[in-house]
């Protein structure tokens, strides 16, 4: 017996709207009486942290609290989806088991991703297992009548706090604390006292669609740091001495007359003069507001040099550094721990690129030339900003530029140059006046956005516009009259144009247009429970997320993002590794 699942054309991730299909291969070598086959294609999102020794901030009621040293849990299924391969939908209701005869045999399955988590639907996972089938079992054929398929009690998931968001990205590199993973599983049902049920399963890799973007404008979010050079030291000119000096043997030597007052001056002193002031530049580094990249694109950087005071000084750019760095907020329960990572996104010494001329009026802005950073994308292991019930990932974008009053020499510069953390010895033995000075600044952006690159589909946006704006479901006021009827309260505002002597002056704005519903409408919100009409099978919903954008979601057909428009993603590094997790006693 073998059991393996094979998926068509298979991405390298998948994404939101994804139809994913295939068939479990299952090859026997005798015959097996099979009950069902059932698929199912889930996501968790998983963490596990310690318990610290200071343990009054759990939230665990005293006689269970646990000491420290004890490992906490939270599992949230993030998505769960059932599909029963065999017997197909056509079968009859109370069908039982079937004997497949020896050989392989192809099973077809399909399912579509969704765009939001599914654990934030309290009303959905009250409904699968543990409250509506008895012990977990959903409607069918089994043993004792507990039904055939096996699904988990979602009650559990119901001890937690949940947000409702668009699916995370698969994620790992915190063994042992966090991961976010999916999977497709498969569950072969042997019907018998004694027979034990055939799992497999497959890991997958998921990237989301990212979220609408702004419309395009000329605003920007900066970082500036204004700085000053510290004044050079100008080379000695009084004249030396008179006073007799005494040898280490005791004899006196007359020192030599100073130069008569008509003699030639130095001819560095105008040039040392001319030098006095020193540069004074500020350095912005802007972005797109709001700032955001894109994952597997280069960063729309721009640094700018604005001239601040009046020098003849020359100021060049002589290394730059641009960090991008994750902060990971890992909840468990009640605790919650921050991991940071960094990636050096560029790293260059050894820079010679003019950023202040001597000729440059003050308030000249110069823009300096991003062929440093234009080409180089983000690495491919870094994933979407997200946030899901006990995960997120925040970014923050660190630019560190190294900037000398004096132009470098060249390839010595170069090959001596120390990074932004460390010194060098290469000024040994030369003269300090003429050692090029140099400063370093870091530039923060404290909250920056990184996008998939996976635009959504033009119908889903529009769908999202039109659920922001359509109007919500109209209720009842204590009176039976619907709430823009009920009789407001008139604020004391003075008459347009009127300035008030405990209030400014403020416009008095129209009020707000209130859509018109069916009188029936009113009355059917008023009961409690909500009450089924003639041919109703389900209460109606009240306006809650996700409504319109799923239903939007699941209309759509066909691949939204052919696999070769997907940009490379490696947030994790083997989907079919085993999880890193313990596992909870």
């Amino acid at each position: 017996m073998s059991i393996r699942i094979a998926l068509e054309n298979p991405p390298e991730f998948y994404t939101n709207l994804d139809i994913m299909k295939g068939h479990v291969v299952l090859t026997l070598s005798r015959h097996e009486t099979v009950g069902a086959i059932i698929v199912k294609l889930e996501g968790e999102s998983r963490t596990a942290l310690g318990i610290p020794n200071d343990n009054s901030s759990t939230g665990v009621p005293h006689r269970e609290m646990p000491s420290a040293g004890d490992i906490i849990y939270e599992n949230h299924k993030i998505l769960y989806k059932v599909a029963q391969a065999f017997p197909n939908e056509n079968a009859p209701p109370q069908a039982g088991p079937i004997v497949l005869n020896p050989g392989q045999h192809h099973f077809p399955f399909q399912f579509k991703f969704p765009f939001n988590n599914s654990c934030g639907n309290a009303e959905a996972m009250a409904k699968i297992g543990g409250v509506v089938n008895a012990g977990g079992f959903a409607p069918g054929a089994g043993l004792f009548g507990l039904g055939g398929i096996r699904v988990m009690d979602g009650t559990k998931q119901l001890m937690y706090s949940h947000v409702t968001k668009t699916l995370p990205p698969s994620f790992t590199g915190f063994p042992g604390e966090a991961e976010i993973r999916y999977y497709v599983k498969v569950t072969i049902q042997r019907p018998g006292l004694f027979k034990e049920n055939w799992r497999y399963q497959i890991g997958l890799k998921f990237l989301p669609i990212e979220p609408p973007r702004p419309p395009k404008s000329n605003q920007e979010a900066y970082a500036r740091r204004p700085f000053a050079f510290a004044p050079r030291t100008p080379p000695s000119t009084a004249p030396p001495s008179t006073k007799k000096r005494t040898s280490f043997f005791g004899r006196s030597t007359t020192p030599q007359p100073p130069p008569p007052v008509g003699g030639p001056s130095n001819p560095s002193s105008s040039a040392d003069a001319s030098l006095a002031t020193p540069p004074s530049i500020e350095m912005s580094a802007r972005l797109p507001h709001p700032a955001i990249l894109t994952c597997n694109k280069s960063i729309p950087l721009r640094l700018i040099a604005k001239k601040l005071a009046p020098s003849n000084g020359e100021v060049y750019l002589v290394a730059i550094q641009i960090d991008l760095i994750g902060k990971t907020i890992v909840r468990c329960q009640d605790l919650v721990n921050n991991e940071l990572n960094r990636w050096v996104i560029v790293s260059r010494q050894g820079l010679s690129i003019p950023v202040s001329k001597p000729d440059d009026a003050v308030g000249t802005e110069v823009v300096l030339p991003d062929a440093i950073w234009n080409n180089v994308p983000l690495p491919n292991t870094v994933m979407p900003s997200f946030q899901t019930c006990n995960l997120s990932r925040e970014y923050q974008l660190e630019v560190k530029l190294g900037l000398a009053w004096g132009k470098p020499d060249g390839a010595n510069h170069a090959s001596n140059s120390s990074s932004f953390f460390g010194g060098s010895n290469r000024n040994k033995g030369k003269n300090l006046a003429n050692i090029p000075q140099e400063i370093h600044l870091p530039l923060n952006f404290s909250n920056v956005q990184v996008f998939s690159g996976l635009t959504p589909p033009a119908e889903l946006v529009e769908a999202m516009r039109q659920g922001r704006t359509r109007p919500a479901r109209k209720q009842t006021g204590p009176n039976g009259r619907p709430p823009q009827q009920q009789p407001q309260p008139q604020p004391n505002i003075p008459p347009q144009g009127v300035a008030s002597s405990s209030r400014p002056l403020a416009p008095v704005l129209p009020p707000r247009p209130v859509a018109a519903t069916p009188q029936n409408d009113a009355s059917e919100a008023a009961l409690y429970p909500p009450q089924l009409r003639p041919g109703q099978d389900a209460p109606p919903y009240d306006d809650a997320p996700p409504t319109y954008e799923e239903a939007m979601a699941e209309e759509m057909t066909g691949p939204v993002f052919p696999s070769t428009a997907r940009p490379a993603y490696s947030g994790v590094t083997d989907e079919n590794a085993a999880s890193s997790l313990p596992e909870k006693n």
